[in-house]
C-alpha cells in the first residue's frame, strides 16, 4: 500500500501543478497564478472543506480570469488518480469535469486558452460580459471576487440567471466582501483596484452588501446559504457563500 501523503505536502503539489501551464503564457500569467492560487485561502479551502464535490461534473467559472479554476480541478483529477498522492482526509473532487469560463477581459482569455486550453476535455472559454452571456446547464456555479463589479439590480440579474441554469441538487460557490465590516471591505476593494490597474484592466465602480443582505437576496431566489469566513490570513472582509438550489424553484 502507497504511504499518504499528507496535506500540506499535496497542496505544495498541487499548487506547482495547477501554476506549472501559465509558464507558457509568460512571467506576468506564471507569477499572478502562483501568487493567487499561493496565498488566496479559498482555494485550499475549498478543498478541504468538500465544498466542490465529486458528483458535479458540469462547472461554469463567472469571471474566470486566466483560468485557474478550471488547472486546479484538472490537476485535483490528475492527482486522485494516482495512488497515494490525495490526503485521505480532503473529500473528492470532480473527475475530468466539463468546464465553462466566463472572462469579459480579453487579455485575460488569451492567457487562459494559451495556457489551459490543451486540457482534457477541453475547457471552453467565452469572452462575454458575466449580465448578458448565456449560462450552460451547470451542476457548480463559481463566482469569486466579480459580482462587486456591477450594480446591485445587475447583481441580482446575475444571480436569478445562475438559479436557471442550476440543475437539480446544484451548488453556488459565491465570495463576496461583506461591506457590514468597514474596514476589510474597504482594504480588499482598494487591493482588488491595486490588481485590476496592474493587470492592464480599467479599473471600474464597485457596489457592495452587508453580509445579511447578500444571504437574503440568496435565500429569496430558492437557494439555501451557507457563509463561511474566507480571509483567513488576510486583512479582507471575504465570506464565501455556500447556496445550494433547493429542490422547487
Amino acid at each position: 500500500m502507497s504511504a499518504q501523503i499528507s496535506a500540506d505536502a499535496a497542496w505544495r503539489r498541487l499548487h506547482e501543478r495547477a501554476s506549472a501551464p501559465y509558464r507558457k503564457a509568460g512571467k506576468f500569467a506564471w507569477h499572478f497564478a502562483r501568487g493567487k492560487l499561493g496565498r488566496d485561502p479559498v482555494f485550499r479551502g475549498l478543498i478541504e472543506r468538500g465544498l466542490i464535490g465529486d458528483g458535479r461534473a458540469r462547472v461554469v467559472d463567472i469571471g474566470c480570469g486566466q483560468g485557474l479554476f478550471v488547472s486546479l480541478l484538472s490537476a485535483m483529477s490528475a492527482m486522485q488518480a494516482q495512488p497515494g498522492e490525495w490526503p485521505a482526509a480532503w473529500p473528492a473532487t470532480p473527475a475530468s469535469p466539463s468546464y465553462t469560463g466566463i472572462e469579459l477581459m480579453p487579455k485575460d482569455v488569451a492567457r487562459a486558452e494559451s495556457s489551459v486550453g490543451h486540457l482534457r476535455p477541453t475547457p471552453r472559454f467565452v469572452c462575454g460580459d458575466m449580465c448578458t452571456t448565456e449560462l450552460p446547464a451547470s451542476d457548480l456555479v463559481v463566482i469569486l471576487d466579480v459580482l462587486h463589479y456591477v450594480d446591485l439590480a445587475a447583481q441580482e440579474g446575475v444571480l436569478r440567471r445562475v438559479r436557471d441554469a442550476l440543475q437539480p441538487g446544484g451548488r453556488l460557490l459565491l465570495r463576496i466582501g461583506d461591506a457590514g465590516r468597514r474596514g476589510g471591505f474597504a482594504i480588499s476593494q482598494w487591493v482588488d483596484r491595486t490588481v485590476t490597474r496592474i493587470r492592464g484592466h480599467r479599473v471600474s465602480p464597485t457596489w457592495g452588501r452587508p453580509l445579511n443582505d447578500w444571504k437574503a437576496l440568496l435565500e429569496r431566489l430558492g437557494f439555501s446559504v451557507e457563509s463561511i469566513p474566507m480571509s483567513e490570513g488576510t486583512p479582507f472582509a471575504n465570506v464565501l457563500l455556500v447556496a445550494d438550489l433547493k429542490d422547487s424553484r
